[in-house]
């Protein structure tokens, strides 16, 4: 005798009559609480692969911006003259893919004497007054042993598209994306 063993042809038996039973109801429960589950469950769905997508590019965005960031910490930038818009290139290079980095996304790069120069109102601002994306940015690499913060700003629109979700808070309907680092160049000179 076997421990574990099955019933044999009875519960074979309770098997088939159970499917044959639900095979022959018509009444449509089935399909209606199908309609129930349905909706929370693409609800749910949704949102999860929405935050998701928001938290991956977020993510992508903040480590494209440290690691691009270690060419100003080390010097690489200042030395070799790399323009604003070369730096943007290096950030758009470590970045995800479907990150739009010609249309959708702003680097300011600012420097300070000390930390406590950081403060409200000397960086710039990601969103105009329309609370559209702004295309004002600054680029002050620094020169060593400076403070510099470098602030990403990237209009994510597919937080428009994510069904069941409102993501936005955009005057379109996109989501702001912010990336920052802040360090100290090293002496580099």
């Amino acid at each position: 005798m076997q421990p574990f063993s099955d019933a044999g042809p009875e519960r074979s038996r309770v098997r088939r009559s159970l499917f044959g039973r639900w095979r022959r109801d018509t009444s449509g429960t089935t399909a209606i609480e199908f309609a129930f589950v349905a909706g929370p469950f693409l609800m749910l769905l949704f949102g999860i692969m929405g935050v998701g997508l928001f938290f991956f590019t977020t993510f992508s965005l903040e480590n494209a911006v440290e690691r691009t960031g270690r060419l100003i910490r080390t010097g690489q930038v200042q030395q070799g003259g790399m323009t604003e818009q070369q730096f943007k290139e290096k950030v758009c290079e470590l970045a995800p893919a479907f990150v739009d980095c010609v249309n959708k996304l702003r680097i300011n790069v600012l420097n300070f004497p000390d930390s406590e120069a950081i403060g409200p109102g000397t960086t710039a601002q990601c969103l105009d007054a329309a609370g559209n994306l702004s295309d004002v940015t600054q680029y002050k690499p620094g020169d060593a042993d400076q403070v510099v913060l470098i602030w990403v700003c990237y209009e994510w629109s597919m937080a428009s598209k994510i069904p069941y979700l409102n993501l936005g808070n955009m005057g379109n309907g996109s989501r702001l994306i912010q990336a920052a680092t802040t360090f100290r160049t090293e002496p580099y000179n």
